[in-house]
């Protein structure tokens, strides 16, 4: 285990890092807030699903899905159809509109971790990538064994899977920034 002063000083660089969240957030259309993005990025990345899913991946409540869900419906981005498994239900799906916001969102946030990154070495972006999602991983950890949480989520994530698998071939997703109303998570 590391000595205290580590911690303490790892808690500095988590309240610095929000100077980098806030520049990402800046750079998001005006149309698009950081739930709008998240919902995109999950569905991009994951495919047609049911809000339960999503709001299980957003680890938000479910009438905080339902908002941010309604905010990009509204502007085309998705599509909530009948669930045939479940008439109750709705999948959610991105439409060619949302597709192609989440490309762009996706090649300007490259950009600028391109341009503020650009004197790290790619072992130094990739290790930053690992420590991250384990970060993530041993905050998931936490939840599941946690009884206050009553967290039945599915605790498989990204770190799981680049461990099995190596890391992801695709390129970074756009940022989740999330405001919610339970425990905070970074969405990858």
């Amino acid at each position: 285990m590391a000595e205290q002063a580590r911690y303490e000083e790892l808690i500095r660089q988590f309240s610095a890092f929000g100077a980098v969240k806030r520049e990402i957030g800046r750079m998001m259309p005006s149309e698009c807030p950081a739930g709008s993005a998240a919902v995109l990025t999950l569905l991009g990345r994951y495919g047609d699903m049911r809000m339960s899913k999503l709001s299980e991946l957003l680890a938000v409540d479910m009438s905080v899905t339902s908002r941010h869900v309604a905010h990009v419906a509204e502007r085309g981005w998705i599509e909530r159809s009948p669930d045939p498994a479940d008439k109750r239900s709705r999948i959610l799906r991105l439409t060619p509109a949302g597709q192609s916001l989440l490309d762009q969102l996706s090649r300007r946030t490259c950009h600028l971790l391109a341009e503020r990154l650009s004197d790290w070495s790619d072992d130094e972006v990739a290790q930053l990538t690992a420590l991250m999602a384990r970060l993530r991983a041993s905050f998931d950890d936490t939840r599941a064994h946690d009884p206050r949480t009553h967290d039945t989520r599915s605790h498989h994530t990204r770190a799981d899977d680049t461990r099995a698998h190596g890391p992801d071939p695709r390129p970074p997703a756009p940022p989740v920034l999330e405001q919610t109303t339970r425990t905070p998570a970074i969405t990858q």
